[in-house]
């Protein structure tokens, strides 16, 4: 499944599309000149059209509409908060831990609401407790999994560390579930508040539930609004936003034909 993963991520990375239909326009080129021309300009055409922000922008938005926080959550008293065990947080929002050794700091990198909404809740609220779930997601290993990085940022955040658990063999969000569900202790019938990305949320919380957990969502990270201006356009970042979203939705398919969600 990890491998499977890997491929998926390259597959939804729209320049290997562009550059896909660049090789193949010059392929034809010396037989075929006038196809040749057209596939380059439907590459540069292509590449042109993936910078306008408000596309890839209405398939991020239609995962990150599906499961908003509860009303109760906002409410900072509300009795519901007495009865959940914790919180789970999923990995991803840290930097791979070869930027750590270059520095000595924690970096957090663009989905950091995953780690900063957990340290809020814990403050709010003593009863919760903490489980953070995430190993080594990248082909390059360095033996120190994203766990250990995440315990330095909570305990630079003030969260006691009794009040912590930490899982750190998993690489996606099934191996998340199900590892998490392992370690002593966790009663994953419980009630348990599920934080991750707001567009990874459907496929998380689909991936929790088929493997038995008792979860309510509570997403952060998100990345679009109700609307996005017409006019708003870059490449660089569009690109980003196409490859989340094409990701996501291709990873909730496979995990459904999979049966994992």
């Amino acid at each position: 499944m990890f491998l499977a993963s890997k491929l998926l991520s390259f597959a939804t990375q729209p320049l290997a599309w562009v550059a896909a239909l660049f090789a193949v326009a010059l392929l034809c080129m010396p037989r075929r000149r006038t196809l040749g021309l057209r596939l380059g300009w439907a590459a540069l055409a292509l590449l042109l059209l993936l910078g306008w922000w408000p596309l890839p922008d209405a398939l991020l938005r239609g995962l990150e509409a599906q499961y908003p926080p509860p009303a109760w959550t906002t409410t900072a008293a509300a009795p519901e908060w007495q009865r959940y065990a914790g919180v789970v947080v999923l990995g991803g929002a840290l930097e791979p831990a070869w930027v750590r050794a270059g520095n000595g700091q924690v970096a957090l990198n663009d989905g950091a609401e995953r780690m900063t909404v957990p340290v809020v809740l814990m403050r709010q609220h003593p009863q919760l407790r903490l489980l953070f779930t995430g190993g080594e997601g990248d082909w390059h290993t360095t033996g120190e999994p994203e766990a250990v990085q995440a315990r330095a940022f909570f305990e630079e955040m003030g969260v006691p560390a009794q009040r912590m658990q930490f899982e750190s063999a998993s690489r996606t969000t099934y191996e998340n579930a199900v590892l998490s569900a392992a370690l002593p202790g966790v009663d994953k019938t419980r009630p348990w508040l599920l934080v991750t990305s707001a567009w990874h949320m459907p496929r998380a919380l689909a991936t929790f539930r088929a493997m038995g957990w008792n979860v309510t969502p509570y997403p952060g990270d998100y990345r679009t609004g109700t609307r996005t201006p017409w006019t708003e356009y870059s490449l660089a970042k569009s690109l980003w936003r196409w490859q989340i979203a094409l990701h996501e939705w291709a990873g909730l398919l496979a995990y459904r034909v999979a049966g994992r969600a």
